[in-house]
């Protein structure tokens, strides 16, 4: 059983994940010089591939993902379902704030780029439904919400990106007088987004804790078997990043000056739906640990179905798939520091911090110095 000091005590980041921003950048580094001086490594990553999907983002993105939900209580889901406030809020923000803002924001500073301007909508529309977990758990948000909220989120994701796509690119700019898009969106392929990405790992993690607990005990498995495996979620963060930047490093070499251009909307983009979703978490009352998940679920992007989708449909050279290629490469630092942000601000806007929304401790099933 957590003991009364262990709930109470504020979390810190462990020893590697202090230096995380290092390692991050040292593996954007490496995938950078390994797609300039040895492109053929980026020309086998990109033939090992299955329809839409990157077999080496996929494997990274799973190997990354297994020890985040395998550390999920999935029997504490109820309690997150019934929060009405947590659901509705995150709703809102993924699906009405954050694609009308990143509408907004490519209109505003890509006036005169169509292409690109129509990739960060396309972006704005692809949910998080992976990466965001790995976020959450560094700044010690509440895993239950955030496993229960992707799921949510997929599910939107599968029913509502055709649909929100067209009225993001034809619609709503025809009543704004503005240019319109063309594109249609293949419905398998974000289904398979959503399978792939997090059906498999999620499947996993909670049979993982079922079976684990079942046959050993959850003392056993929350002191003995989850700490070898967490450290997989920064080797598969790292892997991935290395894989991404080797995939596509060429395209952000080649067109330096484009790739700026769409990085500041971005930036903008992650920063505000950031402190948008702190600000609503604040103000009804939710927790620090599911205000921050209900800031990191609207602040991420599933960046695999944006990529896969901008390919799919305007071509792999295309400034739709560029716009959609720098989606992560910005994301993945400014989510992480983000990160640092919220850890910041929860003395400050929290400082009872250790209760969650319903007014009870919030324990963690692993001392959280160590999250990753």
């Amino acid at each position: 059983m957590t003991s009364p000091a262990m709930v109470t005590k504020p979390a810190r980041l462990g020893t590697a994940d202090r230096f995380l921003p290092i390692w991050i950048l040292a593996a954007m580094g490496v995938g950078l010089l390994l797609a300039q001086f040895v492109p053929e490594v980026g020309a086998v990553l990109h033939s090992l591939q299955v329809g839409s999907v990157s077999l080496p983002i996929a494997v990274g993105l799973l190997v990354m993902m297994y020890p985040v939900l395998a550390k999920v209580r999935y029997s504490d889901a109820r309690a997150v379902a019934a929060d009405r406030k947590l659901l509705i809020s995150s709703l809102i923000l993924n699906w009405v704030v954050g694609p009308a803002l990143m509408f907004a924001l490519a209109w505003i500073f890509l006036p005169d780029l169509p292409d690109y301007r129509t990739g960060l909508i396309i972006v704005g529309l692809a949910r998080c439904i992976a990466m965001v977990l790995i976020w959450n758990d560094l700044a010690c948000g509440d895993r239950e919400a955030a496993a229960f909220l992707v799921a949510v989120n997929s599910v939107f994701q599968v029913l509502a990106f055709s649909a929100l796509g067209w009225f993001y690119l034809q619609i709503l700019p025809t009543w704004l007088g503005l240019s319109t898009t063309s594109a249609s969106f293949s419905l398998w392929a974000i289904t398979l987004s959503v399978l792939v990405f997090l059906g498999i790992p999620l499947i996993t993690g909670y049979l993982s804790r079922r079976v684990g607990e079942a046959t050993r005990g959850r003392d056993w498995y929350e002191t003995r078997f989850l700490p070898k495996v967490g450290p997989f979620a920064l080797y598969g963060l790292l892997f991935t990043i290395v894989a991404l930047f080797t995939l596509q490093g060429q395209q952000v070499i080649d067109r330096p000056l484009d790739v700026i251009r769409i990085a500041i909307p971005l930036l903008v983009y992650f920063a505000v739906i950031f402190a948008a979703g702190f600000l609503t978490g604040r103000m009804i009352g939710l927790s620090y640990e599911r205000t921050t998940t209900l800031a990191f679920t609207a602040a991420g992007n599933n960046f695999e179905l944006a990529i896969a989708v901008a390919i799919g449909t305007f071509g792999a050279t295309s400034g739709q798939a560029l716009a959609g290629i720098v989606g992560p490469l910005i994301e993945v630092p400014a989510l992480v520091a983000l990160v640092y942000v919220a850890l910041w601000l929860r003395p400050r806007l929290f400082p009872h911090h250790d209760t969650g929304s319903s007014g009870t401790a919030a324990v963690h099933p692993l001392p959280v110095p160590d999250r990753v």
